[in-house]
């Protein structure tokens, strides 16, 4: 029987893309508006071994990463490999499994408007890279603590929540700031399901705005952040449960009544407008005193607001009567 070597650029008929796959890349590259992406945002295409296909995009922001990173914020415990913290995702708008890293590829990016209105001075509309250019960009190491109480620990790149907030100009009469993210139900399926408030609205104080770990990500382990992970920009406040956290945000708009949040409309009960980190409140379902860190076997202690106490705590001093953790 004739033997047949590989040569080392053929790939095993394992990894060949089904032909159905193939076929209809163009229609679901349509569906998707890559075509209008900008120039030299060519996406890049890949099955999974379920036959799901992958878009990979290519940032136009990838060459302002890696940035510097500030010494100021270190961690206690090791980075979490990049893989885990990429692939390890919530995502709802992508459906409520932990796979919504792929199906969450098909988000485009180009053209990215963030819109900044309510209680300020002059309301605008802005594109993604223009914002990009007008902050300043560094990297910072932070913990993430989810309420499903699981942990990573990961580079975030980005800017100061508060540089955002001094752009905007906000009124003397503003008090919050909302969040919102994208709302397009032809591509995030997720969407679809009426029974969830979209578009996903989270909230803080002007005071925890402009705290200075409140922060806007863009990008994550020295690159542009992924879909999955909530690009083009996500919210990060280490001090809070992950939940807080709205990924790809469209909209910021500065209210003087406290915005009702997308999980506190869905179950007050059990996710309330606050979410600090508190391993002495349990979760309605489970405990809260420890957490499993992504990568390590076996749980850790949980600290108050995440071990970020000295940075935080006074935001909340004399609200004994508020529910501040959730």
């Amino acid at each position: 029987m004739p033997i047949r070597q590989h040569r080392d650029w053929e790939l095993k008929e394992s990894q060949v893309t089904p032909e159905r796959v193939y076929q209809n890349r163009r229609s679901l590259l349509k569906t998707m508006g890559v075509g209008g992406l900008m120039a030299g945002a060519v996406p890049l295409l890949a099955a999974c071994e379920d036959n799901t296909l992958i878009v990979y995009e290519k940032d136009p922001s990838a060459p302002l990463y890696p940035v510097k990173r500030n010494t100021r914020y270190q961690l206690d415990r090791p980075e979490t490999p990049e893989k885990l913290a990429t692939t390890y995702n919530n995502f709802y708008e992508f459906g409520s499994h932990k796979n919504v890293w792929r199906v969450s590829q098909v988000l485009p990016l180009r053209p990215w408007e963030v819109k900044i209105d309510g209680l300020v001075e002059q309301p605008i509309t802005i594109g993604i890279d223009e914002l990009l250019k007008k902050m300043p960009l560094e990297e910072r190491l932070y913990r993430f603590r989810c309420v499903e109480a699981w942990s990573m620990a990961v580079p975030w790149s980005g800017f100061a929540l508060k540089a955002l907030v001094d752009l905007a100009k906000p009124l003397g009469s503003a008090k919050y700031l909302q969040m919102e993210t994208f709302h397009n139900p032809t591509v995030a399926t997720g969407q679809k399901q009426g029974w969830y408030p979209w578009p996903y609205r989270e909230g803080l104080t002007l005071a925890e705005a402009t705290n200075e770990l409140a922060f806007i990500a863009t990008g994550l382990y020295g690159k542009p952040i992924p879909k999955q992970n909530g690009a083009p920009l996500r919210l990060a406040v280490p001090w809070k449960y992950g939940f807080k956290s709205v990924k790809s945000i469209a909209r910021f708009t500065f209210t003087e009544k406290q915005p009702l949040t997308f999980w506190e409309k869905v179950n007050s009960a059990e996710y309330g407008f606050w979410a600090n980190v508190n391993p002495k409140v349990s979760h309605r379902r489970w405990s809260q005193a420890t957490e499993r860190v992504l990568g390590k076997a076996g749980r850790v202690p949980t600290q108050i607001f995440n071990g970020y106490g000295e940075y935080v705590a006074d935001l909340y001093k004399g609200m004994e009567g508020e529910r501040l953790y959730s």
